[in-house]
């Protein structure tokens, strides 16, 4: 028969428990409301930015830019979006999940990594693969001139020709239930087809002020700058997402837990008393004897 005192002491845990991931639900819909805005702002300028590079490269010499050049070569590198916290439920596993795919799918190219978040620091750490950068705590104070930071160095590592191709692995958000894991290039830069600007086969021109280079130069740098930036954003909102998710389902379960616990406690309660009560009409049996 279970000790009633061991099963108030689980049900006081248990909801303890409860509060806490209760608390941490708050927080990361708190969280999730703020990263959701920064999305909604960023998204537009990101697609803003795309069109105005496709109406761009698709009139230029793409030899006026390095990191345009599509060359040949098989050194890939991934930049990998995790958390530096858990308890987020499978955010950070499908993310490396789906990196690790990439290695296996890349086999006979020299893979390398830049690591964003704790989480997949350690998950990298105890594998081989070659990780040339890590950023730790970005979730604390990630901003614009901390994007820009890093679009520096992949843009650097690509012209340097340390790389040949340059991909970003992220969660992009969709809903507070639903990311999607992402596998994007943003090295060499390949803007989409568009058509846009083409009449009867021919290409429309612009005059440009000061010069086509200098405004190529800095478009691509802008354009590098806003997809990482946009990428953590995805990342972040997705983060808080699938933390809140989580942490309302494991309050639900601790809820389930403790009404479970209470009725084994009431059972054991009942039937310590139903034995109390024998002993004495046994005992009054045996003194009318």
């Amino acid at each position: 028969m279970p000790n009633l005192r061991d099963i108030k002491r689980r049900i006081r845990s248990v909801k303890n428990t409860q509060q806490i991931t209760k608390a941490m639900k708050l927080v990361a819909a708190s969280k999730l409301r703020k990263a959701q805005q920064a999305i909604l702002v960023a998204r537009p300028y990101a697609i803003k930015i795309m069109q105005v590079l496709n109406h761009l490269v698709a009139r230029c010499n793409l030899d006026l830019h390095p990191l345009l050049e599509n060359r040949e070569g098989s050194r890939v590198l991934y930049l990998v979006i995790t958390s530096d916290k858990g308890l987020c439920g499978g955010f950070n596993g499908s993310v490396l999940k789906r990196a690790m795919r990439e290695v296996e799918e890349s086999r006979g190219k020299e893979i390398s990594f830049v690591i964003a978040g704790k989480k997949g620091r350690d998950f990298f750490r105890v594998r081989p693969q070659k990780i040339l950068h890590e950023y730790l705590d970005w979730t604390r104070d990630f901003d614009y001139m901390k994007a820009d930071e890093i679009a520096d160095l992949l843009a650097g590592m690509f012209a340097e020709k340390t790389v040949d191709r340059v991909y970003v692995v992220y969660n992009e958000f969709k809903s507070v239930m639903q990311q999607d894991v992402v596998v994007e290039q943003l090295l060499p830069v390949v803007p989409e087809e568009t058509g846009i600007g083409r009449e009867e086969g021919h290409v429309v021109d612009y005059i440009y002020e000061p010069d086509e280079e200098t405004i190529l130069e800095d478009l691509i740098k802008r354009y590098m700058t806003v997809q990482v930036y946009r990428a953590f954003l995805e990342s972040s909102a997705s983060e808080h997402g699938a933390r809140m998710t989580a942490m309302d389902s494991a309050t639900r379960n601790a809820g389930e837990m403790i009404g479970g616990l209470s009725l084994t406690y009431n059972k054991a309660r009942q039937a310590y008393i139903t034995k109390e009560l024998i002993e004495i009409v046994n005992g009054a049996e045996a003194l009318k004897g």
